[in-house]
């Protein structure tokens, strides 16, 4: 078993459009930040468990990462990202039909590239 780096995890594991209630290729819905040509969003909420090695990895990845913290419970991100949180944070989730938290999405020019829903373990198995 080895690491992954972000990219190559969400390649690997990336959802297709068919099973995905993230739909790929579409726009981010209304969000407060000035969007990256690429970037990553992670979209979580406070029952997530620990979620130090998914944060390790994003980071890793090199882009500008968005936090979004969804359904009302405060929890943090790591130092240096500043998490979304509150009603709007939790709207933007339902908008993009996030059927799992954590979720990561990479995104390029506003639209959802690729996207993956569940539990990191920081390894390919």
């Amino acid at each position: 078993m080895r690491r992954a780096p972000l990219l190559t995890l969400l390649l690997t594991l990336g959802l297709s459009t068919a099973e995905a209630r993230v739909r790929l290729g579409e726009l981010l819905p209304q969000h407060p930040w000035k969007a990256a040509a690429q970037e990553v969003v992670v979209v979580y909420s406070h029952d997530c468990g620990d979620l130090g090695d998914l944060w390790s990895a994003v980071l890793a990845a090199g882009l500008p990462v968005r936090a979004v913290n969804a359904e009302g419970f405060p929890s943090p991100a790591p130092a240096g990202v500043q998490a979304w949180t509150g009603e709007a944070a939790t709207l933007f989730a339902r908008r993009l039909r996030v059927g799992a938290y954590p979720t990561v999405l990479l995104v390029q020019d506003g639209r959802i590239m690729n996207a993956w829903e569940g539990t990191f373990t920081g390894k390919l198995e």
